[in-house]
């Protein structure tokens, strides 16, 4: 394992040297690869929600290599972001994938100043999201006053980073309160979970679970179990509530129940035979989340579970959907941005954030792992 990971991760950055110039020199975050070229957002243009994962994947590898073009390159990223912190319309709850990646991680590994103040700065906008009534982060813009997914359980290190970092613990409280919301409201007795839950803006009363982007009402989108498996892993980190230990073991068993056969991860748990559709974002999003839970695991047979199987999925990733070739600047194929992908944000193909998850992956099984959320 450890030979695969040393070889893997090195073959990761010897592509991403690469690609790295290409996104340079065409001037934009990528979001996914096409044609041998980088394609940026779909919407939103910089504020697209996963723009952070490009400059948090430069320095990942800038973290290991010190290799001054992951840094360079990473900064690039990060002046883009950081411009959208003014423009603020297209801003939504995903300031921690946004930012905490960026400008979070940058003053992590360099003590930079201003990127700390940009860190404080989302941490900010994120807890002003917050609706003190219904106990939640809300997600979207417009009308959608109620609205709160999944997903946002990875944003809540931000806080609790902020909380951490300025002493004021009103970050932090926010923080649990929307994950205690979450345990509540979003996670089934099988450990499965909902990705969208309504709730009423005033009374915080639940009042519809819509299929989001899985397949159907009552579904299981995969990546919503990733963010969920990973989300609570990391809040138990920050907190040591065991609550949210239990959450994450509980969604993981429900996880790896599901797994393929082999080693990949469907779009949907409960989606039909025909057609296939994977998501390879989510396997690898899970990996990271099994690794990090299995130094938490209350039982030595659950811990060595967790690693075992985040291991066969990399293993899977690696040998089934990774091109390693010049024709793609990126490397995991297959990832699919929703089950019902009617806004052209990709199915069975490559997207960044993907790749990001990959890394870390590997990253944390040789044990070079920064851990850039915690």
């Amino acid at each position: 394992m450890q030979t695969w990971a040393n070889q893997t991760f090195e073959k990761l950055v010897s592509k991403f040297t690469r690609s790295a110039a290409l996104a340079a020199e065409q001037d934009l975050i990528p979001y996914r690869s096409e044609n041998g070229r980088w394609v940026g957002s779909p919407f939103d243009g910089n504020g697209w929600w996963t723009s952070g994962f490009w400059p948090g994947l430069m320095l990942l590898l800038y973290a290991d290599t010190k290799d001054e073009r992951f840094l360079t390159e990473a900064r690039r990223a990060e002046a883009l972001l950081t411009g959208e912190l003014t423009i603020f319309n297209a801003l939504s709850h995903d300031m921690g994938f946004m930012y905490l990646l960026s400008a979070g991680v940058d003053c992590k590994l360099t003590g930079d100043a201003a990127a700390r103040r940009d860190t404080l700065h989302a941490a900010t906008l994120l807890a002003g999201r917050f609706n003190p009534a219904g106990g939640f982060l809300r997600a979207w813009n417009g009308d959608r006053y109620g609205w709160a997914i999944i997903d946002c359980m990875m944003n809540l290190p931000l806080l609790y980073r902020a909380s951490r970092d300025t002493g004021d613990p009103r970050f932090t409280q926010i923080a649990r309160i929307h994950a205690d919301t979450t345990l509540r409201a979003f996670v089934r007795p099988d450990g499965s979970c909902n990705h969208i839950v309504i709730l009423d803006p005033v009374t915080g009363q639940v009042l519809e679970k819509p299929a989001g982007q899985g397949y159907a009402v009552g579904s299981s989108w995969s990546r919503g179990q990733a963010w969920a498996l990973y989300g609570f892993t990391l809040s138990h980190r920050w907190t040591g509530d065991p609550r949210y230990l239990e959450a994450a073991c509980g969604i993981a068993d429900y996880f790896i129940a599901n797994i393929r056969a082999d080693g990949l991860t469907d779009c949907d748990f409960r989606q039909p035979a025909e057609p296939e559709k994977l998501d390879n974002i989510a396997g690898a999003c899970a990996a990271c989340g099994l690794l990090e839970l299995a130094k938490a695991a209350p039982e030595e047979k659950k811990a060595a579970r967790y690693q075992t199987e985040a291991v066969r999925m990399l293993r899977a990733l690696d040998t089934l959907c990774a091109d390693w070739s010049d024709a793609s600047p990126g490397v995991l194929q297959k990832c699919t941005a929703a089950y019902h992908d009617n806004n052209g944000a990709g199915t069975h193909v490559n997207i960044l954030y993907g790749d990001y998850f990959f890394t870390e992956a590997v990253a944390k099984l040789r044990g070079s792992d920064p851990m850039f959320w915690g």
